[in-house]
């Protein structure tokens, strides 16, 4: 090649072009349906194959590798086990609502099992497939050349049924996507008979016939609002959840499931169900005692075995939210309009296949009207013959051959090429007086028929009601229950999570630096109680006996609070130190624990005072802590800076709270004076300080006698109640105590 005969493109370009003619062939030949009959290419091209081949629904089933060998010689160059593989989904009941092809062998599972091979099946078309062939070799649709121009193929069958929804669709090409849900066979016949005699009605009357998505596995199909979206517009969501029941024995309860949301591969589901009761019984599962699959030829069945006392509907809802026992299905509704991927809702899909079937039944009534001119035209020539049949005779006994005798006919008597061929060919006997008799009444008969046919072809109305006819009996005969219940609202999984934890009592430890640990009062009661595990210099901040349905709440020296339940803190021994709470949230390193308690719920009316070392103090409802998300820290005081949270207690409105500095000033103020804040507040001024002093301690004191203050030192004093007299609101409060600036001595209240 001279360097003349180069040509200069840029590389983008090239690319491009070839991707482009690569993405249009994907999209229109391969990955999308047609909206007209709902297929690929290579589901057409095997059904048209084993029809071409008579492998009828009322014959004998032929080797599935035959089929594959005519589809991919004739019709579809491509591998063996893509065409098989169509093959063997247009024979699964639970992919497909009505199967075009019925299979005879393994044709796999819906637990996902391989179909056996191909030399092991065999295969035959389904009775309803005839309705999507049916008078394909009436001239009804195009045929165009295959890939070696030696066959004919066609480009769409005649379709007798909208397909596309009944049976839905799925697949992925170049930059389009597709996923057709189903519908059911005897709404979807509705809705079309409707469509056609009210071309102007809505999805609100379509929605009349159509419910709503029909999966062929069943199962429940909740969102009113998404069903809608799906048929008004293509798109949309909605939720579809097993059918289970919960059954009472003497011994457990059960849960019983016995229809699976669309696609969803059982033996995946009941894995899962199994490893959450292993892996996550401290989470809800720890009731499920076994789960199996007891399903046979008879109908799906996965059983799910709980305790006597468990909560099954909890569990159930646990499992439709952590399982695939409930599902979302989002709908994208893209098909092959007119050698284009468009996004069609129902109506459009509705609106292009009626139009479709009212040019197949047109084609097809020229088609026979034609055919019936032709034998008509033969039955005059033949009837006029029986007049003349001496002379005919004489002219053909004069006549050299077959041919000779035809033009002879023609040239003597007038009659047509046709007519003369068919008088020529005739035997003696047909022209009895009882054959006359017959080829008359034919005639009447074909006239009248011609006449019906010239009604349908040259009036809308005849040519509607034809397609509408055609339907009911389809209809009729095909005749299916709708599976899928649709519901239209979306269900509200609550789980009792309460019912779902073991009731028990705990020992529970919170130290300092933010160790925890749950002990059984079994291994605490074997232990040397006295002594509580602890690394360097850590100190407890509580340990009580609590029960495992309670929550944990705890606050921190930068003025936040967590929540724990008590039953999801890691169990340890009692000599154990315990985990950090770093692994249930996340800890600056420098923060501390200060004060920690439990209670079962968030309904108490108490109050959670917070006081600071810079005298700041807080009043906020109990109720307000109440949070949705337990994994962070959130906070409960506001702090300036410089300023660490010392002190957390449960107060009453009635109780009073006394502050205590280093310096050994003590400040005792009335509660009901400070008014509740909400969490994200900063709080308001206690006890004025000076700059060299900060408040060590802080506690709540309701109807004592008595107050001790106790030193780090070991000192402790002891006033009567009324010896501490009430204070105003930011002052420095009572000296309880002379202290050396050089060596101070902290107080604590008991």
């Amino acid at each position: 090649m001279s360097h003349d005969e180069i040509i200069q493109i840029p590389l983008e370009d090239i690319v491009g072009e070839r991707f482009g003619r690569y993405s249009k062939y994907i999209i229109q030949e391969r990955a999308l349906p047609d909206v007209r009959d709902g297929l690929k290419p290579v589901q057409r091209r095997i059904l048209y194959a084993m029809h071409h081949d008579k492998n009828y629904y009322d014959k004998a089933y032929r080797k599935s590798a035959k089929t594959v060998g005519l589809v991919i010689g004739n019709y579809h160059p491509h591998g063996d086990s893509s065409v098989y593989d169509a093959m063997v989904r247009m024979s699964q009941p639970w992919k497909y609502n009505v199967p075009l092809i019925d299979m005879q062998g393994n044709n796999g599972s819906i637990d996902d099992d391989p179909a056996a091979a191909m030399r092991y099946t065999e295969a035959r078309l389904a009775k309803i497939s005839h309705s999507l062939l049916e008078n394909i070799d009436e001239d009804v649709v195009p045929f165009v050349l295959n890939f070696d121009d030696t066959e004919y193929e066609p480009s769409v069958l005649p379709a007798r049924y909208p397909n596309l929804l009944i049976n839905g669709a799925t697949g992925i090409a170049a930059g389009y996507a597709t996923n057709i849900p189903p519908f059911n066979l005897t709404e979807v016949m509705d809705a079309a008979i409707y469509r056609l005699i009210n071309p102007t009605s809505d999805v609100e009357d379509i929605m009349t016939y159509i419910q709503g998505p029909d999966f062929p596995t069943g199962a429940i199909v909740q969102g009113k609002d998404g069903i809608k979206d799906i048929l008004t517009k293509g798109r949309g969501r909605v939720v579809v959840k097993a059918k289970a029941e919960i059954v009472e024995s003497k011994t457990m309860k059960q849960i019983v499931v016995t229809e699976l949301p669309y696609e969803v591969i059982k033996t995946n589901l009941v894995r899962k169900i199994d490893e959450l009761r292993f892996t996550k019984a401290g989470e809800g599962f720890g009731d499920v005692m076994d789960v199996r699959d007891e399903s046979d030829r008879n109908g799906l069945r996965i059983v799910i075995d709980c305790k006597r006392d468990a909560d099954a509907q909890s569990i159930l809802n646990l499992l439709y939210k952590q399982t695939e026992l409930q599902v979302y299905y989002n709908a994208n509704m893209v098909a092959i309009v007119n050698q284009r991927p468009k996004v069609c809702g129902v109506l459009e899909i509705l609106d292009a296949y009626l139009e479709f079937r009212q040019e197949v039944v047109l084609n097809r009534s020229k088609h026979r009207f034609a055919q019936k001119e032709k034998r008509i035209h033969i039955l005059e020539g033949l009837m006029r013959a029986t007049s003349i049949l001496d002379e005919i005779i004489e002219v053909i006994r004069g006549s050299s051959n077959r041919a000779s005798s035809r033009d002879n006919i023609m040239e003597a008597f007038g009659f047509t090429h046709e007519q003369a061929s068919a008088i020529v060919d005739l035997q003696l006997y047909r022209l009895s007086s009882t054959d006359i008799v017959a080829l008359r009444d034919e005639f009447a008969k074909l006239a009248n028929e011609m006449d019906y046919l010239e009604a349908v072809i040259n009036n809308i109305d005849m040519l509607n009601n034809l397609v509408i006819q055609e339907f009911k009996a389809l209809k009729d005969e095909m005749q299916t229950p709708r599976r899928s219940v649709i519901e239209a609202e979306i269900s509200d999984l609550e789980v009792d999570e309460l019912s779902l934890i073991p009731n028990e009592q705990v020992m529970v430890t919170v130290t300092k630096k933010g160790y925890l640990k749950r002990v059984s009062l079994r291994s605490y009661g074997s232990s040397q109680k006295e002594v509580i595990a602890s690394i360097d210099d850590d100190k407890p901040v509580f340990v009580s006996e609590v029960n495992t349905v309670e929550n944990l709440i705890f606050t921190t020296s930068k003025g936040r609070y967590g929540i724990i339940r008590v039953y999801d803190i890691e169990e340890a021994r009692w000599r154990d130190v315990g985990s950090h709470l770093n692994q249930y949230m996340k800890m600056d390193p420098d923060e501390r624990i200060i004060s920690a308690f439990t209670a079962p719920d968030f309904t108490s009316s108490i109050n959670i005072v917070t006081t600071t070392s810079k005298g700041m103090i807080k009043k906020t409802v109990f109720s307000d802590l109440e949070v949705k998300r337990t994994n962070r820290l959130y906070d409960i005081m506001k702090l300036g800076k410089g300023d660490t949270l010392i002190g957390t207690h449960i107060a009453y409105d009635t109780d009073d709270l006394i502050m205590v500095t280093l310096n050994g000033y003590a400040i005792r103020l009335d509660l009901s004076e400070v008014n509740p804040i909400g969490v994200k507040g900063k709080g308001i001024i206690g006890m004025k300080t000076k700059n060299d002093d900060r408040v060590v301690a802080s506690a709540p004191v309701h109807d004592e006698s008595e107050i001790v203050f106790v030193s780090n030192r070991g000192h402790f004093k002891r006033f009567k109640q009324e010896d501490v007299p009430m204070n105003n609101r930011a002052t420095q409060g009572l000296s309880i105590a002379k202290t050396v600036k050089s060596n101070p001595i902290q107080y604590k209240i008991w």
